[in-house]
């Protein structure tokens, strides 16, 4: 692995997998060697990388990967134990998880030749396709990925809005949507879960895991017990809840956890399990929080926690194991693009205090949108493709912040997709994600005061 330009993320490798072998540490110890291997893995410079030996020795490195994240999660109970999940070791362990999974995409795109979805294509069913798509804890046995009732199934859509839920917390995350699996009477497996514009749903599995999902973590709670009885409570409730036996459960815009009267896709799990323990069982153990200056965007669209249970979340939970995860490579560069692109506006709204400026297009998108959502199904398409599908419960000055954040994302993730097309055209190589943020900060600096439908006074 030390041939063709691979030494820096060898040692990088080498200093995780020490830290996930080593016995008793202190927290000062775990929070520096995570924060040093996060930095690490940022500044590494791909562009010494031979693609030929990466495309030759990529699914040993991907395995790796794959193997130090399974070790590094292990640890979270025994550091919790020992009092050592301080915050700063939760955010340092956070982002070592998200750089190592763009390592793990950068190299598996060089070793596949760096292919594109084609948008008259389908994407394969989330923990299907391909097998290189999916890496499983061996943990679990060989074979396919048999998800069973209980199981949680983090993931992340492939549109902006979607970066930017998995990005509107303290710490970035690359998840935007949690939902937990669960049988029907009829014996199939279905998943319940808190859609934006639908509401509270169950819906059949297959559906579930074949729409628009890039990448996607499945977790079991070690209590199969619990999380039978959480499953099968939660689907019971949703099921009565249709708006014929019950009133529909419409989505939380508010991201607070107390109350269940609306819910939003964590706060929808947390509750299967209070059901399930009668209270006694709550999560999440580690919490995002929302406290940022510049609260903007978040205002328009109606968040008022300050703390909440973000979907990534999920991913430092101490009870849950990690049983596989899957990403569609086709179309992983995307995913981190748009990931890099809502990371800086978010960055630009609390640093320089950019805001949304409202044009009359923008105003007239949300007010239709808004008032289509009342309307049938035929009305209501005619404001999907500028907005997405308006829940009932969205008003006119979300559906437009919406629409203006991704319209403003989606001119940045144009121009940064044509510098990495280019690059692999020229070099074979990816954009690193410390060169696409330089070069999102040429975009802010050409721009000035107004970045699409941001604008600011300084």
């Amino acid at each position: 692995m030390r041939a063709g330009g691979l030494e820096r993320l060898t040692d990088i490798l080498e200093a995780l997998e020490a830290l996930a072998r080593r016995g008793s540490k202190t927290e000062p110890e775990i929070a520096t060697t995570l924060h040093e291997s996060y930095r690490e893995f940022f500044e590494a410079d791909f562009s010494t990388f031979d693609v030929d030996a990466v495309r030759r020795q990529g699914p040993a490195i991907v395995d790796r990967i794959f193997t130090l994240y399974l070790a590094l999660r292990d640890q979270i109970p025994v550091w919790q134990e020992q009092g050592a999940m301080s915050h700063r070791v939760q955010v340092a362990l956070r982002d070592v998880f998200r750089a190592s999974r763009y390592a793990r995409d950068i190299v598996g795109e060089i070793a596949l030749g760096h292919p594109r979805l084609a948008k008259r294509e389908v994407p394969p069913e989330a923990f299907a396709g391909p097998d290189y798509f999916t890496f499983k804890n061996p943990r679990f046995g060989p074979g396919p990925v048999e998800l069973r009732p209980g199981d949680i199934v983090l993931q992340r859509g492939m549109v902006h809005n979607s970066a930017a839920i998995s990005r509107i917390g303290d710490v970035d995350s690359q998840f935007s949507h949690v939902s937990i699996v669960a049988r029907d009477p009829a014996g199939h497996l279905v998943m319940v879960e808190a859609l934006i514009g639908d509401g509270s749903v169950v819906t059949p599995l297959d559906k579930a895991l074949g729409h628009g999902v890039g990448r996607a973590v499945l977790l079991r709670h070690r209590d199969i017990d619990l999380a039978s009885r959480a499953a099968e409570m939660i689907r019971s409730a949703i099921a009565r809840a249709d708006g014929r036996h019950e009133p529909r459960i419409l989505y939380d815009f508010s991201m607070e956890l107390g109350g269940y009267r609306h819910l939003y896709c964590a706060k929808l799990v947390r509750l299967a399990f209070s059901m399930a323990s009668t209270g006694a069982y709550r999560i999440p153990t580690f919490s995002t929080r929302l406290d940022m200056k510049n609260r903007d965007f978040i205002d328009r669209i109606g968040v008022t926690a300050v703390e909440t249970f973000a979907p990534g979340d999920i991913e430092l939970e101490p009870d849950f194991d990690v049983v596989a995860e899957w990403r569609d490579f086709r179309i992983t560069s995307e995913l981190r693009l748009k990931d890099m692109v809502m990371q800086k506006l978010f960055e630009w709204m609390e640093r320089f205090d950019y805001r949304f400026q409202p044009t009359f297009f923008a105003r007239l998108v949300g007010r239709l949108g808004a008032a289509t959502a009342h309307m049938p199904i035929f009305m209501q398409r005619l404001t999907t493709r500028l907005a997405g599908k308006v829940p009932i419960n969205m008003g006119a000055k979300a559906v437009a912040a919406v629409a203006m954040l991704h319209w403003t994302a989606e001119e940045l993730y144009e121009e940064l997709r044509a510098l990495e097309d280019k690059s692999i055209r020229e070099t074979g190589r990816q954009l690193h994600p410390r060169l696409v943020l330089d070069a999102l900060e040429r975009m802010r600096e050409a721009r000035g005061a107004h970045i699409g439908y941001l604008a600011t006074d300084t």
